[in-house]
């Protein structure tokens, strides 16, 4: 395996494909830092010689954050949002849908399993 930005990528797969396996990397980044690098985009990773390795390593390190300084930016931003209170804060706070979305039918995603509540008993005479 290949080791890139702390993530092992997958040596038998195109470097297009093995490159998106690293968080806040997809595959339109993956083909532009191949196409940055000089290497072709059907080449396996296994082909990579270590001058190829080395130059997709420092373009990802000064062009792109990615894996844990990623993940901890996007923490932050949630955790500002909560803090000022805004909308999108306090529907993260209640683990609901935050774009818009109707809740009373669908949102298990967010809300998670069902809740059952059971009906009031009416009166008998």
């Amino acid at each position: 395996m290949a080791r890139i930005a702390g993530v092992d990528i997958p040596r038998n797969k195109r470097g297009e494909i093995s490159l998106t396996y690293i968080y806040g990397i997809g595959r339109s980044t993956a083909r532009e830092i191949l196409l940055e690098a000089g290497i072709g985009l059907e080449l396996k990773v296994d082909d990579w010689n270590d001058d190829q390795l080395t130059a997709i390593r420092n373009i990802i390190n000064e062009q792109f954050k990615v894996e844990g300084s990623l993940r901890s930016e996007t923490q932050m931003n949630i955790k500002r949002l909560m803090d000022i209170g805004c909308y999108r804060g306090i529907r993260h706070r209640i683990g609901l849908p935050l774009r818009g979305q109707k809740t009373k039918n669908n949102a298990r995603t967010r809300k998670g399993k069902k809740k059952t509540v059971a009906n009031k008993k009416k009166a008998t005479k």
